[in-house]
């Protein structure tokens, strides 16, 4: 009988205290090998404690954290896990050229230089010193240097901060093209843009537990309501944010937007009662499920990032 591989990251159960705080409140979250996983949540959510116990530089509380059917530590021991964060030291006086040699040193097997560093699109400006290095070039230098052990699972932390558009385009491309090759990826962003476009599935966390998870039609879907925007010169707000279910009531120039859980009560009044025209309904976006879902959760302790 052929045994199926454990997955890439299993929580089970998971608390974690710090004196009376409790950051992360029972989380439970399995990712499968080969997955690109969005994780978000606003700040406070548990998100930057969840991602160090992924990397073993905490233990949990209470409940169970594997990576690859062991525990962090192991798997960060053996090469199986990487991280690239928005932040962290690197030494400016060196060129990213000797960066990338310097750290390869101290893994075996490691990538070679020259492959890592056209991986991360870094090859025209390697020898540079790292201190005149743009804020963009740092971080894709620190995503070079994640890649050095050929990790199977890769955590990101506002990876692309800093990163021009062509850049942040690449990078995502590079990290899609090692899915396909199995290596599995965890990312926290506050760009929703990215997490819509290249993620196989969001999970998104609040007070410490997680609100929500599945693709991102799934996770929009889970925000109640839709939008109707029609085009009504001086639009009757006061009159649209009567109707029942309506949540919100914008007015930029001559359309109006309009929030609403019966979005077809809302466009028979308009078609209707008034003079709008040109309607449109959309589902909520990313961003409006976001809020819909990480906003007015009560929590009754405190919470850290």
């Amino acid at each position: 009988m052929t045994l199926s591989a454990p997955p890439a990251v299993r929580l089970d159960g998971v608390t974690k205290t710090f004196g009376a705080v409790q950051a992360v409140r029972g989380i439970d979250l399995t990712i499968a090998p080969g997955e690109v996983v969005a994780f978000l949540g606003p700040n406070g959510a548990g998100k930057t404690t969840t991602i160090d116990l992924l990397l073993g530089l905490s233990s949990a509380t209470t409940g169970t954290v594997e990576v690859f059917g062991s525990s962090p530590r192991d798997a960060v021991a053996h090469g199986r896990v990487a991280a690239v964060m928005q932040s962290g030291g690197l030494l400016k006086d060196f060129t990213i050229r000797e960066t990338v040699e310097l750290v390869g040193s101290l893994f075996r097997p490691a990538r070679p230089a020259g492959e890592v560093l056209e991986r991360a699109g870094l090859v025209d400006v390697a020898d540079r010193l790292v201190g005149k290095a743009s804020g963009g070039q740092q971080q894709r230098l620190r995503f070079a240097l994640a890649l050095i052990p050929d990790p199977d699972l890769l955590i990101l932390d506002e990876p692309t901060t800093g990163m021009d558009v062509q850049g942040r385009r690449d990078f995502w491309n590079a990290i899609r093209d090692d899915a396909t090759r199995g290596r599995t990826t965890l990312f926290a962003t506050h760009y929703l843009e990215e997490a819509d476009a290249y993620a196989d599935r969001i999970v998104m966390v609040n007070h410490g537990r997680v609100v929500a998870d599945g693709t991102a039609s799934e996770v929009k879907a889970m925000a109640v309501g839709r939008t109707v925007r029609a085009t009504w010169p001086g639009a009757d707000t006061r009159a649209l944010a009567a109707i029942e279910g309506v949540d919100a009531v914008d007015v930029r120039g001559d359309r109006v937007i309009v929030h609403a859980v019966d979005s077809d009560h809302v466009v028979r009044h308009l078609l209707t009662r008034t003079p709008a025209h040109d309607l449109e309904i959309t589902t909520r976006n990313l961003e409006e499920a976001f809020v819909a879902l990480t906003t007015d959760v009560p929590a009754t302790e405190g919470a850290l990032a």
